[in-house]
């Protein structure tokens, strides 16, 4: 099949070079002319483990390519995707869609046969309806149908994420299109991924729903852990009495500084605001995003009670920037809040991150970043793990404590095993465990 993806950022670049691996000639399509050249010739724009040899392989076989011309992609496309960004509006928090609606326009103007346009962009519910009466306005001779086919896809994992999902999400009544989006996912359907088909709202409603129950699970172990802290629990072992019941399942149960990426804090939001327009708020979600925001300052806060309450003059090395491992995405990451808090207390802060420097220069100023993480912890007054990379977990921490200026280490990533450290010699903090550190 011939396919279209109109947006090569994350979700639009993986979808394209994992369409094209199953054997269909995918062009993905963005109006960035240098992104277009850099690719054209290799540089892929994000980190994703796997996706520069996906793309090569694929663009060396023919079968993906890219251009800035929609119209040219859209000759013999089959399928067109909208992956562009929907990021939050600026004011009220609602999903802005003027990506979203400018495709469509586009769209319009180019097809010449039956194309099933497919919304993969995380969308509102409704968006699929309005989509759908700009072509038809723009261009009432097309022949078209408008499907919602959400992604589920893992920053860190995501060709894994796209080749063996969980589910394949089709929202559409369009009996010629549902054949359509079969015939695209067959490869998947015939390793036995399921392709369940619902109405468009129902599968837009679907993913805010599934990305803002996930985020409830990590704000209800984060508040959990506090509580064992007082308690003298331990929140690991919690987890993992929960976590074993089938009911509840063991993902996303691990306390921490926060949720962040480019999902979960836009929509919850956009899914809050949604929920708002139309008179039936959901309190849960609403209770989820404040108490995450709160979150990450509370890690801060954290930081200074280890050294005595106050960090002024203080040197702190952290370790870890993006939201998760395996990403250069600074979008939302605690550690945006946690080390603004730390600097307005007066510390001095040095970092490192294994992939995620160049993003982070974009969002804090004033820290100097250094290239190991032995150089963030030379002579530090505190090194914190704000993020859970592999290289964090097998440091030399005898060396880490001869560098330090003083053997305080804050794990927000519960990485490390408090009696372990505290036998080296460490003031150990971390999340959530107030049995084992007492």
């Amino acid at each position: 099949m011939h396919v279209a993806m109109i947006g090569a950022g994350y979700v639009g670049l993986v979808s394209g070079a994992c369409f094209s691996d199953f054997g269909h000639s995918v062009t993905c399509v963005d109006s960035d002319a240098r992104k277009i050249d850099a690719l054209r010739i290799g540089r892929i724009p994000i980190f994703e483990p796997g996706l520069s040899e996906l793309v090569a392989s694929n663009v060396a076989a023919s079968r993906l390519s890219f251009t800035s011309d929609l119209a040219l992609a859209l000759q013999e496309a089959d399928v067109v995707f909208i992956a562009v960004g929907t990021p939050s509006r600026r004011g009220d928090g609602h999903a802005d869609l003027s990506y979203v609606f400018q495709a469509a326009r586009e769209i319009a103007h180019a097809i010449r046969h039956y194309t099933v346009v497919v919304t993969k962009s995380t969308v509102p519910v409704g968006t699929g309806d309005e989509v759908e009466r700009i072509i038809r306005d723009t261009r009432p001779s097309a022949e078209f149908a408008v499907v919602s086919n959400p992604e589920f896809l893992r920053e860190g994992a995501a060709i894994a994420d796209f080749k063996r999902p969980d589910r394949i999400l089709v929202g559409s009544e369009d009996e010629r299109a549902k054949q359509v989006m079969t015939e695209l996912y067959r490869p998947l359907y015939l390793n036995q991924s399921p392709i369940l088909f619902t109405s468009r709202r129902t599968a837009e409603l679907t993913k805010y729903a599934a990305n803002a129950f996930l985020a409830t699970k990590v704000t209800f172990i984060n508040e959990i852990a506090d509580l064992c802290e007082q308690v003298g629990g331990d929140v690991q072992d919690v987890a993992r009495g929960i976590g074993l019941d089938k009911r509840i399942g063991s993902k996303f149960l691990h306390a921490g500084p926060g949720y962040g990426g480019s999902c979960f804090p836009k929509d919850t939001l956009a899914l809050i605001k949604t929920a708002q327009d139309h008179g039936s708020p959901i309190r849960i979600v609403e209770t989820v995003a404040a108490v995450n925001d709160q979150r990450k300052r509370a890690m801060a806060r954290k930081v200074i009670q280890a050294l005595g309450g106050s960090v002024r003059g203080k040197t702190i090395g952290v370790l870890g920037l993006t939201f998760k491992p395996n990403t250069d995405d600074m979008r939302d990451a605690p550690s945006i809040s946690i080390i603004a808090a730390l600097q307005d207390g007066g510390a001095v802060i040095k970092a490192h991150d294994p992939e995620g420097v160049e993003q982070a220069k974009m969002v804090l100023e004033n820290v100097t970043y250094v290239d190991t993480p032995y150089r963030a912890a030379e002579d530090a007054d505190a090194l914190v793990i704000v993020t859970e990379w592999d290289a964090f977990r097998a440091l030399d921490l005898q060396r880490i404590h001869t560098m330090m200026a003083q053997p305080v280490v804050i794990d927000l990533r519960n990485i490390y095993r408090p009696a372990e450290m505290r036998a080296l010699g460490f003031r150990y903090h971390s999340v959530g465990r107030g049995l084992a550190e007492a």
